[in-house]
C-alpha cells in the first residue's frame, strides 16, 4: 500500500515537471504559422491549463502539497503564460510594452516569494493572482483561437482588448496586493 501511496505523492510534481516540458513544443506550434500547429497549441495550452488546476486538486486533497511544488508550480505557470505572450509579441499580436508588464510582474512576484521564503515564510496566493491567472489564460487562448480560426472583426478586437486590459489591470494590482500583504519583508 505504500508504494501506491507514494506514488500518489509525486503526481502533482509530475505534471508541474510536464507542464514546464510542454512550453517549448507550445511555443514551437505558436510560432509555426500553420493552421494545424495552431490548433495543437490551443489543445496543447488548454491540457496544460487545466493540469494546473489538477496538480494542485490532487495535492491539496491528499495533503501531498511539497516545498518543491510550492516553488515549482507558480514557475510552470509563468513559463508557460511568458511563453506565449513572448510568441505573440514576435507575432504581432500584443504589444511588448504590455508583454513586459506581465512579465516583469512575474519576475518581481517570484522574487518576493523567494525573499519571503529566505525569512521563512511563504507567501499563498490569493483571489486576486488566481483572477490574474485566469484573464492571462483567457487572453492567450482568445488570441490561439483567433489565429487557428482566422478570426477577425470588431468583436474580437473589443474582447482582445478587454481581455488585454483586465490582465493587465490584474497584474498590476494583484502585485501590489502581494507587496502591501509583505512589506514587514522590507522592514
Amino acid at each position: 500500500m505504500k508504494t501506491g501511496i507514494s506514488a500518489l505523492r509525486m503526481i502533482p510534481n509530475q505534471i508541474t515537471l510536464a507542464r514546464i516540458a510542454c512550453v517549448p513544443l507550445l511555443m514551437y506550434l505558436v510560432l509555426s504559422g500553420s493552421n494545424l500547429g495552431g490548433i495543437l497549441a490551443m489543445i496543447l495550452f488548454l491540457l496544460a491549463a487545466v493540469s494546473d488546476a489538477v496538480d494542485g486538486y490532487i495535492a491539496r486533497s491528499y495533503n501531498q502539497t511539497s516545498t518543491f511544488g510550492k516553488f515549482a508550480d507558480p514557475i510552470a505557470d509563468k513559463l508557460l503564460i511568458s511563453g506565449s505572450l513572448i510568441a505573440f509579441v514576435q507575432l504581432q499580436e500584443l504589444s511588448a510594452a504590455a508583454v513586459m508588464v506581465i512579465v516583469a510582474r512575474e519576475f518581481l512576484v517570484t522574487g518576493l516569494r523567494i525573499l519571503a521564503i529566505s525569512e521563512g515564510t511563504t507567501i499563498s496566493a490569493r483571489l486576486l493572482g488566481k483572477l490574474k491567472t485566469i484573464s492571462q489564460v483567457a487572453l492567450v487562448l482568445l488570441i490561439l483561437v483567433k489565429r487557428s480560426f482566422a478570426l477577425s472583426g470588431p468583436e474580437v478586437s473589443t474582447a482582445l482588448a478587454v481581455l488585454l486590459g483586465l490582465a493587465l489591470f490584474l497584474s498590476v494590482v494583484s502585485a501590489a496586493e502581494y507587496f502591501y500583504r509583505s512589506r514587514s519583508l522590507f522592514a
